[in-house]
């Protein structure tokens, strides 16, 4: 299991993300089901969650850019691309997978 606090900026909006790997299944079939729980203030993410409850973090990490379920769900109930709640999701992902190290990452922004 990995979790993920994403603080998303000026909005103010937070979003949690619980993601769950099915353990039993082999890596070797390049498919890897993790199970998510999403849960945020902000309330395109509240519609985002409804529907983004599982994905295959192979097909999500692996393929091409924005060619996920994750962007594609994204994409419907969102109107802010630079929103970094999505990197957020994936990286979460990522470490349940076991594709990565549970590492904080960031994003500075100054004017």
């Amino acid at each position: 299991m990995a979790t993920g606090i994403i603080h998303c900026g000026a909005c103010g909006f937070t979003i949690n993300v619980k993601a769950v790997s099915d353990d039993s299944q082999s890596s070797s079939r390049r498919s890897k089901t993790i199970k998510l729980e999403i849960t945020s203030d902000c309330p395109n993410y509240q519609k985002i969650a409804k529907e983004l409850t599982e994905v295959d973090a192979y097909k999500e990490i692996l393929h091409k850019l924005h060619t996920g379920k994750v962007y594609e769900v994204f994409a419907k109930y969102s109107p802010h691309p630079s929103c970094p709640g999505v990197s957020g999701i994936l990286k979460t992902v990522e470490v349940a997978a076991g594709m990565a190290l549970p590492q904080n990452a960031s994003i500075s922004v100054t004017k």
